[in-house]
């Protein structure tokens, strides 16, 4: 055993000799010079220009090579070029172990020739030109290290002169049924007199009028067939632009067709007694028998009808409206041109292949919440997708998991065993593919609609706390009103709590603190709820996206209204079913902001914050409906529930995480995300927030909101994170670092964090971006 560790000792004291005693520029040739990064890269802007995160990629990539073994390319490399080592080892035979680790761990190393910087900077010139930068100023520099003259790093100046804007913009050799279509959706075009030129502004304006002119019955129109005639002979960079059609357009893409035929082909029934058909507004269907979805519901997808002037709007919301139905594997559309010449129509056909109608699934994930509670789930569900022949969906669910927490102060928690829990659930949905109102509020507009109905029930086990079962019904319509603003209506939710179970350390609590015991008293939440959801996405023109939800939810409005129309008019105490019920309103809002620097950087900004009010019925919302703050999604450098309300702070023990909720949240977070090689990045944080009490509570002293002293009260972390971006999931560990507790800690100043730096860190493992 001692001459097997001797052995392994010597054999990796050699390795790593072998590797030390490597220099990285041996093999190098006479005038060869190793490449070890960027010194320095000055993109120098005219005043009053500033380049967007397109353009200042567009200007930095070329030069960005990587030099071998890099850490944050192109700046900065390892110390330790384990590749270019082994490389410049002295190979005498290809065989035995040496030569296998030479064939496994050498890299070639990467040469001021093979950066080529004399090219790299004529492609710089060349794609700042397509954003008007015409006459930029380039040079470079090689600097040798000062210890090694074969070893250098380059930089670069590219200073760009003042860009060309566009002039006149006006439209030259449409035919005039063509040139009165593009001139009236001019108003539409990105192109603006005045603004920087840009190439990319010019396609998009080439694809644009090509889908106007589809839509408009020209069906063998292609944005080919445009071209753009530039004049920048004039003296103050301006680029005057004619948006012309170019020479031998064939003759078919100048003329509008419209549907002659319509054909709706459904495969994939049983189809053992034949095949039908139907028309229906012109429409012919032909299906197998038997007919397995009703017509109706199948006519409300199809958005074309012969006669129509041809649309790809209307062809692409077909396709999309098939889909969405959810009884079909695919649905693809073909259109053809009748071979009589004097015919100047088309025929669609729209082929929908029909799904299996039962599908079962088990479904395996790990789940990380925001109260940083982390563990494997696993989901059997059963799922119809034609309940009644009108597409709905119907399916059962159930679910289980357990979770342990992760991260954190234990001083806090306990023993983390203490903080595992485990759920069961049972959930049945109903989705139906339209909206289920009156038809005197059914809307005519071309939009995503749903209708949802749901009932279930939840069994939650905290050990050591509690164990509780929930039950649930509700109902809600899901629509958008346009690409970018999203509704979501609860007319209806019930929900039902009631307390198992719980532990004599958990009474104690609850009794040493009357509102927390009411927010776990057994009680229905009748309530309903709006919500409303901006989503502007990140495109060409603005790479920066912008997200916005706020909503509004009520609780036992409509049976206490009830109540007091038929005599019972008290104040408090009143129940349903003999069982009191929860009377509150709750508004809370959310505003993201993601600012793109380049392709690798990101700033990400949050603003968030809620307030509910407990009336009527209730003194206190229960205590799901409470705010909290803290963990992975929040302020990650507290742990969950360990601040707040206010500068109220209990005594730390396993349990004191019941008390620090709230009625009133606010929460600001700014994360810089960078990355640091390929699917690995980072991340500086900084997060600021608490919550707070709308009534004064004597065993929550300070916890009661008020604006003098909030900016003591808001409790600020900052730290820095790492992860790894595997396409379909984000796994994250994030360490927070506490700068300002917003209760006395017993310490003086703004940063009162009265633990050992290391001691107040806390680690957050979990998976997707906090926000």
């Amino acid at each position: 055993m001692k001459l097997l560790n001797i052995l392994s000792k010597a054999f990796v004291l050699g390795f790593l000799f072998l590797l030390m005693s490597c220099v990285t520029t041996r093999k190098l040739g006479e005038n060869e010079v190793l490449y070890i990064g960027v010194k320095d890269m000055k993109i120098i802007t005219p005043e009053k220009v500033k380049l967007n995160s397109t353009q200042s990629t567009a200007a930095s990539e070329p030069l960005s090579v990587k030099p071998n073994n890099p850490i944050y390319s192109p700046y900065y490399r390892s110390p330790f070029p384990l590749g270019l080592w082994v490389y410049n080892w002295n190979i005498k035979k290809e065989k035995g172990l040496k030569w296998w680790l030479y064939r496994k761990l050498s890299k070639k190393p990467v040469l001021i020739s093979d950066v080529q910087p004399e090219l790299r900077l004529k492609i710089v010139e060349n794609r700042m030109k397509d954003f008007g930068f015409y006459g930029t100023k380039l040079s470079y520099e090689v600097i040798p290290k000062r210890s090694n003259p074969k070893k250098a790093k380059i930089s670069y100046r590219v200073e760009l002169s003042q860009p060309f804007k566009y002039g006149n913009i006006g439209l030259w050799g449409w035919n005039s049924a063509m040139d009165s279509i593009v001139r009236l959706s001019m108003h539409f075009s990105e192109l603006k007199s005045g603004d920087r030129y840009d190439v990319n502004l010019l396609n998009q304006e080439r694809q644009r009028i090509s889908e106007c002119l589809r839509n408009r019955g020209y069906y063998f129109f292609q944005s080919d067939y445009i071209e753009f005639l530039v004049d920048t002979t004039s003296d103050n960079k301006v680029a005057d632009v004619r948006i012309a059609l170019k020479q031998g357009v064939p003759a078919r893409a100048l003329k509008p067709y419209k549907l002659q035929n319509v054909e709706v082909l459904l495969n994939g029934n049983d189809e053992t007694k034949g095949k039908d058909s139907l028309t229906i507004d012109s429409v012919k269907i032909i299906y197998g028998l038997p007919m397995t979805l009703k017509p109706n519901v199948l006519m409300r997808a199809v958005r074309v009808r012969p006669g129509q002037l041809y649309s790809a709007v209307r062809q692409n919301r077909t396709q999309a409206k098939f889909v969405q139905l959810g009884v079909f594997k695919f649905a693809n559309m073909t259109i053809t041109v009748p071979d009589t010449a004097t015919q100047q129509g088309l025929d669609m056909q729209i082929s929908g292949e029909f799904a299996l109608p039962i599908e079962t699934e088990v479904e395996m994930d790990v789940s990380s919440k925001s109260n940083n509670l982390l563990g494997p789930g696993v989901i059997f569900s059963i799922t119809n997708r034609n309940m009644f022949k009108r597409a709905e969906t119907f399916s059962v669910k159930l679910t289980g998991s357990y979770e342990w927490q992760v991260g954190g102060n234990k001083n806090i928690t306990g023993n983390s065993n203490l903080m595992n829990s485990y759920e069961l659930g049972l959930n049945i949905n109903l989705s139906v593919p339209r909206l289920l109102v009156p038809k005197l509020m059914q809307s005519k507009l071309d939009r995503h609609e749903q209708t949802h109905f749901q009932i279930g029930t939840d069994l939650m086990n905290r050990h050591n706390y509690f164990r509780m079962i929930s039950f649930w019904g509700s109902a809600t319509y899901d629509f958008n009103s346009s690409f970018r603003n999203y509704h979501s209506v609860v007319p209806f939710k019930l929900n039902y709590t009631y307390l198992l179970k719980t532990s004599q350390a958990f009474d104690s609590v609850t009794m040493r603190n009357p509102t927390v015991a009411k927010s776990f008293s057994n009680q229905f939440i009748p309530s309903m709820s709006y919500t409303y959801t901006y989503d502007r996405v990140a495109s060409y023109r603005n790479p920066n996206r912008l997200f916005w939800q706020t909503s509004i939810m009520q609780a036992g409005n409509i049976i206490a209204g009830f109540q007091k129309l038929f005599g019972n008019k008290e104040k408090e105490g009143k129940t349903f079913l003999n069982n009191r019920y929860s009377q509150f309103i709750k508004f809370t809002t959310e505003l993201i902001g993601y600012k793109s620097m380049d392709r690798n950087n990101q700033l990400a900004i949050r603003v968030m914050g809620g307030i509910g009010y407990a009336y009527g019925n209730s003194k206190v919302m229960p205590y799901s409906e409470q705010f909290y703050i803290g963990g992975a999604n929040s302020i990650r450098a507290f742990q969950v529930r360990s601040i707040g309300a206010g500068s109220y702070h209990p005594i730390a023990t396993k349990y004191s995480y019941l008390d620090q909720t709230g009625d009133i949240k606010l929460e600001g977070n700014l994360e810089y995300r960078f990355t640091i090689y390929e699917n690995f990045k980072g991340a500086c944080f900084l997060d600021v927030g608490n919550v707070w009490l709308l009534r004064r509570e004597e065993q929550r002293p300070g916890g009661e909101f008020s604006l003098k002293g909030l900016a003591k009260e808001l409790a600020l972390g900052s730290g820095f994170g790492l992860r790894y971006d595997f396409s379909f999931i984000v796994v994250r560990a994030d360490l927070g670092i506490p700068l300002h507790a917003p209760y006395d800690t017993g310490k003086s100043g703004y940063y009162n964090i009265n633990d050992k730096f290391w001691k107040g860190l806390v680690l957050n493992i979990a998976i997707g971006y906090p926000f």
